[in-house]
């Protein structure tokens, strides 16, 4: 647990300075730098794509993940649980009848970007390979486990700065997310980490890449595909692994 914890620390930094240079920063810098992050999600992505021996297991994984995650409609949960947030957060304040439509208006957008922030940032800090491997390794009592998430947790301070100066408050509630992800992980790590092959970790991380290139397209503004739908196919990729083992299944064919 230790490394999820440094890493809700440095993304509460993170998220802290962003907000206070936010309004200091120009709109034209703030979109600069959310596209400067995407181009480097891309390249993240495509290295840990990589790391797959065999690309029909990612295909698989994805394939099936995200018609799970559909039905389960994991997006939408995420997306009303920071809305809940959100509201929690909000301040009531009187306003006059001729100011309400655009009040209304504006609540609308604070809401959007908050949730926009926290599903945003909850995505990019948790479905990364070193959240995974690390936060396991680290429940492991490994030291190279939490060497991965200290070096992850100096990346996710910067993210959560540009995305705090760009999306608000919402990013800071990522942390909520960290806790329950990387400390589950680290908890599995401690329970059964010695399960995960070296296999079943790279076909993860390749799913994982692919994951990172789709939420690349949000930050570009090119696309708005349902990301967080497709988590369960982080769980399949190493599960197809498994069950291709007991039923000795060459995966990786010469």
């Amino acid at each position: 647990m230790g490394g999820a914890i440094l890493n809700m620390i440095t993304v509460a930094i993170g998220s802290i300075i962003g907000l206070l240079v936010g309004n200091r920063l120009s709109q034209k810098i703030q979109e600069s730098v959310v596209t400067g992050i995407g181009l480097v999600t891309i390249f993240v992505g495509v290295s840990n794509a990589a790391k797959s021996g065999n690309i029909i297991i990612p295909l698989l994984s994805i394939a099936i993940g995200v018609i799970i995650g559909e039905l389960l409609d994991i997006q939408t949960k995420l997306e009303r649980f920071g809305g809940w947030l959100q509201s929690k957060l909000a301040k009531d304040q009187p306003t006059s009848p001729s100011d309400d439509e655009t009040q209304n208006t504006g609540s609308l957008d604070s809401r959007t970007r908050f949730i926009t922030g926290f599903v945003t940032a909850s995505l990019v800090f948790c479905i990364g390979p070193l959240t995974f491997v690390g936060s396991i390794q680290d429940g492991m009592g490994l030291p190279v486990g939490f060497q991965q998430i200290a070096i992850k947790s100096i990346l996710d301070l910067f993210t959560a700065m540009a995305f705090a100066a760009s999306f608000g408050v919402g990013v800071s509630f990522s942390i909520v997310t960290i806790l329950v992800i990387q400390g589950g992980l680290s908890l599995l790590g401690a329970v059964a980490g010695n399960v995960m092959t070296t296999a079943m970790i790279n076909e993860m991380t390749g799913v994982g890449g692919i994951m990172l290139m789709g939420l690349a397209l949000i930050l570009l503004d090119i696309k708005k595909p349902r990301m967080a739908n497709f988590l369960p196919a982080l769980i399949l990729a190493p599960l197809i692994v498994a069950v291709a083992g007991l039923l000795h299944i060459n995966i990786y064919p010469l």
